[in-house]
Formats: structure tokens, C-alpha cells, sequence
């Protein structure tokens, strides 16, 4: 990635307090999602952003398509960012992928983190025996061959159903940054998402979780929630907000700013 992690994913480290908090997006964002609550956190503490190397903000020649084929190498992005900033504790806001992110990286460095608060999170996207992920092979496949087809049409398509709310702004944003993305680089990550499952190794996760659930997400059925609070294995708790769609920090962020100022002080 050239010279350095940092600048190649555009870490910024913002605030004036002493603790650290991670704010890692999701797929089809960049760290521009978070804005809305940025400014709810940087009295208190040092927030650490940065983009996914899939990110439309990231340069694409970075996107190595036979590295990033699963979460481990994004997990590896994250790890080296915290130790390249000298963090040794955090805690950690992930959101869709990156709520994914973060439990593998807390697996492989529990110490790092104090809490991991996991928005929009799903193990496994495709319903399978005793499992409602949402999904059936054959409607994602569908999604897939949209994207492939006409990828400007399904983003017009899929934005506001992401979106969930009726908040025509976050629809626009949300739209500019998928198409911010290369075609070919967002049918990739979006085929690598939708072919994990992690659900063997929730177990492992021993840091305290905190899963917030939208009355209505198109992408996460409220049972996957469930299925985390009680499958993951330190002390979970499940945190219902009170609006719907799949990105409340950019369609609902002074309802998750306050979500997750309660969530951090407990």
C-alpha cells in the first residue's frame, strides 16, 4: 500500500481525550458516514477513523483481489493501523462488515479492546437450517447479477432500501458513495460478504458486545441480534433503536449518537 497504511487507508485521529474510539464503516460508505456523530465524540475522546481499502475514497490500485478474498486481510488493515498509532486499548464502533471486522480482530487481540458496539452486524447472510440469516441463495444471487449488469441501476435501486427511513439526504450520500466505488471492486467485496459465515467462531469473542438493532434493516433480520447476543461468548447485550433502514448514523445520528454515548458508559 506505498508508503504506509495510514496514509493509503486516510487514518485520522480526531479529538482531545484520553481514550480511544475505532468508527469503522461499513461496505458502500467511507469514514465520511460518520459526521453526523463525530462531533458528539471528540470531547471526549480520540477517534480513530479510517476507510476500508474498498472504499471509493481509497486509491483502487490498493485493492488486491487475491488478498482480500476474506475478513482476515481486512482484519489485518485494522491491526496494523491501532498498533501503527501505538494504541494498546480502544474501544470499537464497527458497523455492517466492519461489526465483523472487529469480532475476528478482538479474537486474535482481545486485549486491545474494551467494548466492541456492532451495528447492522450478521455472521452469516444466507438462511441455512436453524438459521434465518434473510437471505436464499438464488435472491443473492439476483443482487449479484444486478450489480453486474448495471451497477448505476442498482445503486438507485438498493439505496433507499438500505436506507430504510424515508430521509431523502442519507439516501443521496449513501448513493454517492457506492458509486464512488469501482463496479468491479463492489461485486467482489459484496460476493466475499455474502459467502461468509463466522458463526463457528462467535465463541471465541470474549469482549463485551453491544449489538444495535433497527426496527426494520432490509440487509439484517432483528433475530440475527438474537442469534449474536447468544452465541457470542462474553457478556452481550442487544440495544433496539427506535428507527429503521441499515445506516442509523447517517439516516437517524442524534438518536445513535445518544445510543452509543449510553453504550460506551456502561
Amino acid at each position: 500500500m506505498g508508503n504506509s497504511i495510514v496514509e493509503a487507508l486516510n487514518v485520522r485521529v480526531e479529538g482531545s481525550g484520553q481514550k480511544f474510539l475505532v468508527l469503522a464503516h461499513g461496505f458502500g460508505t467511507d469514514q465520511s458516514v460518520w459526521k453526523g456523530i463525530l462531533p458528539s465524540f471528540t470531547p471526549y475522546y480520540r477517534v480513530i477513523l479510517y476507510d476500508l481499502v474498498c472504499a471509493g475514497s481509497v486509491n483502487p490500485d490498493y485493492f488486491d483481489f487475491q488478498r482480500y478474498t476474506t475478513l482476515d486481510s481486512y482484519v489485518d488493515d485494522l491491526l496494523n493501523i491501532l498498533d501503527a498509532l501505538g494504541v494498546d486499548r480502544c474501544a470499537y464502533v464497527g458497523h455492517s462488515v466492519s461489526a465483523m471486522i472487529g469480532i475476528l480482530a478482538s479474537i486474535r487481540r482481545p486485549e486491545l479492546f474494551t467494548k466492541l458496539i456492532l451495528v447492522g452486524a450478521s455472521p452469516r447472510f444466507l438462511n441455512d437450517v436453524d438459521y434465518h440469516g434473510g437471505f436464499e441463495r438464488g435472491e443473492i444471487e439476483k443482487v449479484l447479477y444486478a450489480m453486474e449488469v448495471n451497477y448505476d441501476a442498482w445503486v438507485h435501486g438498493f439505496a433507499p432500501l438500505a436506507v430504510g427511513a424515508d430521509v431523502p439526504d442519507a439516501v443521496r450520500e449513501f448513493s454517492r458513495t457506492l458509486f464512488n466505488m469501482r463496479p468491479d471492486i463492489s461485486l467482489f467485496v459484496s460476493r466475499s460478504i455474502f459467502n461468509s459465515d463466522l458463526r463457528g467462531v462467535l465463541g471465541l469473542v470474549k469482549v463485551p458486545c453491544c449489538i444495535f438493532q433497527t426496527t426494520k434493516d432490509v440487509s439484517v433480520p432483528n433475530s440475527v441480534a438474537t442469534y449474536l447476543r447468544d452465541h457470542m461468548g462474553g457478556r452481550n447485550t442487544v440495544e433496539p433503536l427506535d428507527t429503521e433502514g441499515h445506516l442509523p448514523h447517517l439516516s437517524a445520528p442524534a438518536l445513535m449518537a445518544a445510543k452509543l454515548h449510553r453504550a460506551l458508559s456502561r
